[in-house]
């Protein structure tokens, strides 16, 4: 299952992250996980949400560069080797990760991590395969 991931472009001065929160929490949007890379310049802020077209067009409507992503979230074993179990298997089926993060919440003993894929398809059903369970736009909302 994929889901949706909004990409915003930050230029690197103060009030713009504050700038986009606002942004969307005027727009009624729930942050579910979120991670920002930046250099001196810029950054990217990645963002799963409970809307995310809705996010995409608050964003938009406040000047921001912002784009749709699909990525792939995965329950993985909280516990020692648990993300070394999930990279195996990517690594067996010539994956490549472009980039990852994970959630403040979790469930049960498992941690979510969020995976962006060059092959997401690839990705999904090396994982399935695998038996390690690929987290759904549902399980998301629900955290």
């Amino acid at each position: 299952m994929k889901i949706t991931q909004i990409s915003v472009f930050l230029e690197n001065k103060k009030g713009r992250l504050l700038d986009a929160t606002v942004a969307l929490g005027k727009a009624s949007i729930n942050i579910k996980a979120l991670t920002i890379a930046e250099n001196e310049d810029f950054g990217v802020l990645r963002l799963i949400v409970n809307d995310p077209e809705g996010a995409l067009q608050a964003l938009k409507a406040n000047g921001f560069v912002a784009s749709l992503t699909e990525i792939v979230a995965v329950e993985v074993e909280d516990s020692p080797g648990g993300l070394a179990k999930v990279l195996s298997v990517l690594n067996d089926h010539d994956l490549n990760v472009e980039y990852m993060y994970a959630f403040v919440e979790k469930t049960e003993n498992k941690a979510i991590l969020v995976f962006r894929f060059d092959d997401i398809d690839k990705a999904i059903t090396a994982l399935t395969n695998a038996n390690i369970r690929v987290v759904g736009k549902k399980d998301i909302q629900g955290l």
